[in-house]
């Protein structure tokens, strides 16, 4: 599989992960495609920084030293590299931006899962309305911890899951009809109604910024929505 390396040097790779590709390894199906193995067959030696979820697409940063891997964990430990994502949440969230602040932990009712606890891990997540639908808003949010599904679980707990999302929302696919039929009748559109516009968790890492550990330089990187996310905007924008 060709990847979308958006910036490389001897330090660090940034790839454009596209949604339904795995970071690293599944552990229990070792075959299975994922972007640390086709870094590695192509830069020899590759060192996983962070992830993100399969569904998730977007911005995701490699090392290809060890000394440039500890050096942007420690980036990440301290807190000093600033991810935002942006998301599709189902309803109309009251406030333009706010603070989710919880504990989180695996659900031991749910292996996979994560949720809510008192006594979990602190997790904190900014958040900021950049659209308002009928049904959903498109959100801008930042993680300043990186716990697993962290966003996901977030949104939920207010009320406001991402609007396509198979573990912790309702829907499972959005397709044009569910839009559009709140205006027009479906004869108009035929076939057109059966094609999903979005299968898969609405939820983009749109930009990365940090301090470089070598050059000492800020730079940042983005990601643009992929085909499938832009396709749910552009009709929400015009029907709903």
């Amino acid at each position: 599989m060709k990847l979308d390396i958006i910036y490389e040097d001897q330090s660090l790779v940034i790839v454009n992960k596209p949604s339904g590709l795995l970071t690293i390894p599944d552990r229990h199906d070792t075959k299975k495609t994922n972007v640390q193995d086709i870094l590695a067959r192509r830069y020899d030696k590759i060192y996983t920084v962070h992830r993100l979820d399969r569904e998730t697409s977007g911005i995701i940063c490699f090392a290809r030293t060890a000394e440039a891997h500890a050096a942007m964990s420690q980036l990440f430990q301290e807190r000093k590299v600033q991810k935002k994502y942006l998301a599709v949440v189902l309803g109309n969230i009251a406030d333009d931006e706010g603070i989710i602040k919880t504990g989180l932990a695996p659900d031991p009712l749910n292996p996979g899962r994560m949720k809510v606890v008192r006594t979990g891990k602190l997790s904190v997540t900014t958040y900021k309305v950049l659209e308002r639908f009928k049904m959903c808003c498109l959100v801008e949010a930042g993680i300043m911890t990186g716990r697993m599904h962290q966003i996901r679980v977030h949104f939920k707990s207010i009320g406001h899951p991402c609007y396509v999302d198979r573990l912790y929302g309702k829907n499972e696919a959005i397709y044009i009809r569910d839009i559009k039929l709140r205006n027009l009748s479906v004869s108009k559109y035929g076939d057109e109604q059966d094609i999903p516009l979005i299968s898969r968790t609405s939820l983009h890492s749109h930009s990365l910024q940090f301090i470089h550990p070598v050059t000492g330089q800020e730079v940042i990187f983005e990601a643009p929505l992929p085909k499938d996310m832009k396709a749910l905007v552009n009709q929400l924008r015009k029907w709903a």
